[in-house]
């Protein structure tokens, strides 16, 4: 039975190859195509998928899925670009500052009951720029491990449980949306007891919804168990702000922590429900994500996991 060809029709000819001019000739007609026949869309997808799959200098060969890498400091520093060792933000010593005695047994029972306590003894004072930067080289967004000469490698919940000691299980911890100034200066009064002109001064001298942690210290850390009630609770409160801010959540302002944080210890007997490992590891992933951009110097998250 003859063969049956793309028309439908059967032919016992033979099929001839074309030559090399009638192929160069399909070539030329091809780059001769106006502009104007041209998709503008299909055109820049067309550019974009080339652009991907052309490879990165030092990097992979596909980059389908590691697509930001071009602006990976690895990527620079294959081109000769060099950027110096990270500033770390390690706040290790400033949790002595305020130390939970005797006199404070009040407050400690109550962070004991946190499950953030472990926190207090288990953060380092010190911390390797060299190291930390190298770490920083070989992170990947986008599969959030570093990638090692030897394979890949990450931080894990179980790494956090096992490092920190803290619940990585429990509800979520999470923001509707950024806090407002305002809205800060509100929480201030609300839950530790300062008044407006207080809350106004410090939110301005940070000049955001934040508060320093040389604030915290000068304003709660005096307060002992002789006092009310009351004084003991905006204490507890601002203690374990103060203690996220110097760990979990060290941000790069170095000297500062969010106020949106205080919401979470509205409620003291809810503290230990929340997954404070799964919240610290999202935001040392996100901290570790932006120091692979070339022209960041600093990084921030609670190193003690590094």
């Amino acid at each position: 039975m003859p063969p049956r060809t793309r028309g439908g029709y059967t032919s016992t000819a033979p099929r001839r190859r074309p030559t090399g001019s009638e192929c160069r000739r399909r070539v030329q007609l091809r780059e001769v195509e106006p502009e104007a026949d041209r998709d503008p869309i299909e055109q820049h997808d067309r550019d974009e998928t080339e652009e991907v799959l052309e490879g990165a200098p030092g990097g992979p060969i596909d980059r389908c899925i590691l697509r930001s890498f071009h602006r990976h400091v690895a990527a620079k520093i294959w081109l000769g670009e060099d950027r110096a060792p990270l500033k770390l933000v390690n706040h290790g010593a400033k949790l002595q500052l305020w130390e939970l005695d005797a006199e404070r047994s009040r407050i400690s029972e109550t962070v004991q009951r946190s499950g953030l306590a472990p926190l207090i003894s288990c953060s380092h004072r010190v911390a390797s720029k060299p190291m930390l930067s190298a770490f920083c080289e070989r992170w990947q967004p986008e599969t959030t491990n570093f990638h090692l000469p030897f394979g890949e490698m990450t931080i894990t919940l179980d790494d956090v449980a096992s490092i920190l000691h803290i619940p990585i299980t429990g509800s979520m911890i999470s923001f509707s949306q950024p806090l407002r100034v305002d809205d800060a200066n509100a929480l201030l009064v609300e839950l530790l007891g300062t008044t407006d002109v207080e809350a106004s001064r410090e939110t301005e001298q940070c000049r955001s919804p934040s508060v320093r942690l040389l604030w915290l210290r000068e304003n709660f850390s005096t307060i002992m168990d002789v006092s009310s009630d009351d004084n003991i609770e905006f204490a507890t409160q601002a203690f374990l702000l103060h203690l996220v801010g110097c760990t979990l959540f060290a941000d790069k302002s170095a000297t500062s922590v969010g106020v949106v944080y205080l919401e979470l210890f509205r409620d003291l007997s809810m503290v230990g429900r929340y997954a404070w490992g799964a919240a610290c590891l999202a935001f040392l992933y996100r901290q570790l994500t932006t120091a692979t951009r070339f022209e960041v110097r600093q990084l921030g998250g609670y190193l003690t996991l590094l």
